[in-house]
């Protein structure tokens, strides 16, 4: 299993007029989680998009618990509970400035080679940094 966190704060223009952030800016920060996350294995979305492989969101679900509110500053934590293959699952926990859990959510992407417009493996490069994690 491989985790990472980041910290995004809930800015004015993502929340309605309770003060809630936005239902539709969670998948927002959800990409915040997984570019993060990328960064953290040394890589980024942009490397891989220039080695040819991009990764279009396939399946999105999500669990609202508690509101996030405006200026609260949220952790994004994201897990990777199995090798990619074709396809790569994410997990998501949103938890409050009080460390409460008030989100749950998961992604599925699938590596698209960008030329031939088909499902492909990921990079060796990608599963070798993600390979310590899963021995």
């Amino acid at each position: 299993m491989f985790s990472n966190t980041t910290k995004i704060r809930v800015r004015y223009a993502e929340t309605d007029q309770m003060g809630y952030m936005y239902y539709g800016n969670y998948a927002a920060f959800f990409e915040v989680g997984r570019v993060e996350m990328l960064r953290s294995l040394g890589m980024t979305y942009k490397s891989m998009e220039d080695a040819g492989i991009i990764m279009p969101v396939s399946e999105m679900k999500c669990k609202y618990i508690k509101p996030a509110l405006y200026d609260e500053e949220i952790t994004v934590k994201v897990i990777i509970e199995a090798m990619p293959s074709i396809r790569i699952h994410f997990r998501y926990e949103l938890f409050n400035e009080k460390e409460e859990l008030i989100h749950i959510g998961e992604t599925t992407l699938v590596f698209v080679d960008k030329i031939k417009n088909k499902p492909c493996l990921p990079s060796a490069d990608f599963l070798e940094k993600l390979k310590p994690y899963f021995n």
